[in-house]
């Protein structure tokens, strides 16, 4: 890979008495949809968290294709934001600006034009002056993106996004994330527990529990060994074309579920 925009070189992460990161070696090409796959507990959060810079290795580098600031937007799992506290969409985007104007911000008649332009590349111009409260799960979801993409990075990470929403708005988030990757340019690495859907839309997959097991194109995983490892149980892919369509965890019994 000639020029990645981000690389993680042997990065060892404990939190507190916990082994999170054993030496993980990771590089994203630029211009790429990446699926962070893995069980519970297994890293994911820990990694995205690590390339953003929120989280410093104890062992190893993470190397970012420019400077940190700006390259980066990062939508985590869960929200911090009261939804009782009166804050409007346009508030929430804008914070996504802030960083970059010191202790007292003070958007430029610039930046509320970016903000503006952002609220209607992701479909939300006429929610701006709403409560965050009172909108649905995938109208925020949208929010926390244009929030995330408004400082114009190169690299959006995302942390379970499709998580408490229905099908309906699963199927919206990934035409939106294919509009942004190519309106926006973005190299996008995505943590998710749906191993039905996310290898069909991603361009790469990678396994983590721990430790990398698999960094491969969803058609080059030719069995599941790989996860069976990371997941510590087996799983049967049933194909549909190229791609796994459905998952099934095997139990002791010789039973299973769809996952």
């Amino acid at each position: 890979m000639a020029n990645p925009i981000v690389e993680l070189r042997n990065v060892w992460v404990w939190l507190g008495n916990n082994l999170a990161l054993r030496d993980v070696s990771l590089a994203v090409e630029s211009g790429k949809f990446i699926g962070l796959m893995g069980p519970n507990g297994g890293g994911k959060t820990t990694l995205l968290r690590t390339i953003a810079g929120l989280i410093k290795p104890d062992r190893g580098s993470v190397l970012i294709s420019g400077t940190t600031h700006g390259t980066i937007g990062y939508v985590p799992q869960e929200e911090s934001l009261d939804p009782e506290f009166p804050m409007t969409v346009r508030d929430v985007v804008e914070m996504g600006l802030y960083g970059s104007l010191g202790v007292f911000p003070r958007l430029n008649a610039g930046q509320r034009e970016r903000a503006d332009r952002v609220l209607g590349v992701v479909g939300i111009e006429s929610l701006s002056r709403r409560l965050i409260g009172e909108l649905s799960g995938g109208q925020k979801q949208r929010v926390f993106i244009a929030r995330a993409i408004v400082g114009e990075p190169r690299l959006l990470l995302l942390d379970e996004p499709t998580t408490g929403v229905d099908a309906g708005a699963r199927d919206d988030f990934y035409r939106l994330i294919f509009e942004l990757m190519n309106t926006l340019s973005l190299t996008i690495l995505l943590a998710s527990h749906d191993l039905e859907v996310v290898p069909t839309q991603v361009d790469e997959i990678v396994c983590v529990n721990q430790k990398i097991f698999v960094h491969a194109a969803p058609d080059e995983i030719k069995d599941t060994e790989v996860f069976r490892e990371a997941y510590g149980c087996e799983f049967e892919f049933m194909l549909h074309g190229r791609y796994p369509h459905r998952v099934v965890e095997k139990h002791p019994n010789g039973e299973g579920d769809a996952e």
